[in-house]
């Protein structure tokens, strides 16, 4: 089974298209959490470790799959990347897919560095050795193939999976990726054929590749275009929630079959206990409670969409 049959079986068992994103940010983490640890790198990252344990706990039997997002991790240094790893690590553990969202874009043997690193192996001497050993990670292709063919061929060799960036959810992605070429076609539908193509090799048994796209939930006509462009290709659909992207227009990324996507959702699920919705009806310290009922109310705002 490819990488992403492995996360649609997943999808199907939780009966769930969601990805948490565990974007840590200090000023989010309760007070009950922060206040075991000193304020230095280490106690930050070891209140990450404790809070993204948690709302792991509280979720790994009915969301398939987190997406912690390397910039909150590596803002805290050499300890910062421990948590980053040992999140992806107990997450795996309690079988969820990590999506890790790095969004690399180099070429040649510096691709192929951070290739190694998360998805392949580090070769010293004779020893090969896994690094952090994600299931998927963020690529950005705008400096062509040359940047994702050493991701690609470590997909292949390793049965991992790419999320590349086609058209995102930022207010000013239309600068670039909707730009038209003399064609008449738009960059971001240029990138989606060469996302369909660059995955041909590596489709599962539902029909889509483990080499798959970003396709934000902010722009609904583009999403439904693009599902039209590239049936082959499963998308990461962010926007969802905070950034405003509504459960109608997220049902527009997917197939008849109600297959083809997963859509993330950080902030609504971090600091659920902090939301309207949530904070009158639990306390600081069950967090990971709040969490987990959003998800499920999440959860089934979407499948009634779709």
């Amino acid at each position: 089974m490819n990488a992403i049959d492995k996360l649609i079986e997943k999808i199907k068992e939780t009966g769930n298209p969601t990805v948490m994103g565990l974007d840590p940010r200090y000023e989010m983490l309760p007070k009950c959490v922060t206040e075991k640890y000193s304020l230095t790198l280490e106690g930050v990252s070891s209140a990450i470790i404790e809070y993204n344990k948690a709302l792991i706990d509280a979720t790994y039997d009915i969301i398939p799959a987190i997406k912690p997002q390397i910039a909150f991790y590596e803002m805290f240094g050499i300890p910062g990347m421990q948590a980053f790893k040992e999140t992806c690590s107990y997450a795996k553990q309690k079988g969820m897919i990590v999506i890790a969202d790095i969004k690399r874009g180099d070429i040649g043997s510096t691709a192929q560095g951070y290739s190694n690193a998360y998805l392949g192996k580090t070769k010293i001497g004779d020893i090969e050795e896994s690094i952090y050993d994600v299931d998927f990670v963020t690529v950005n292709p705008y400096m062509g193939t040359d940047c994702v063919k050493p991701f690609i061929d470590d997909c292949k060799k390793y049965n991992k999976g790419l999320f590349i960036l086609v058209k995102t959810s930022n207010p000013s992605s239309g600068e670039l990726q909707d730009l038209k070429l003399e064609d008449g076609q738009e960059v971001y539908k240029r990138v989606a054929n060469l996302v369909e193509n660059w995955g041909a090799d590596l489709r599962g048994e539902n029909g889509y590749s483990s080499i798959a796209a970003v396709v934000g939930a902010t722009y609904p006509k583009q999403l439904q275009e693009l599902r039209n462009i590239a049936p082959h290709t499963f998308f990461l659909i962010p926007g969802y929630g905070a950034q405003g992207g509504k459960p109608e227009d997220i049902a527009l990324g997917f197939d008849e079959n109600n297959l083809g996507g997963i859509v993330n959702a950080s902030r609504s699920l971090m600091c659920a206990y902090k939301s309207d919705k949530w904070k009158d009806e639990f306390k600081e310290e069950d967090y990971a409670k709040a969490t987990r009922a959003e998800a499920l109310r999440m959860k089934n705002e979407l499948n009634s969409a779709l």
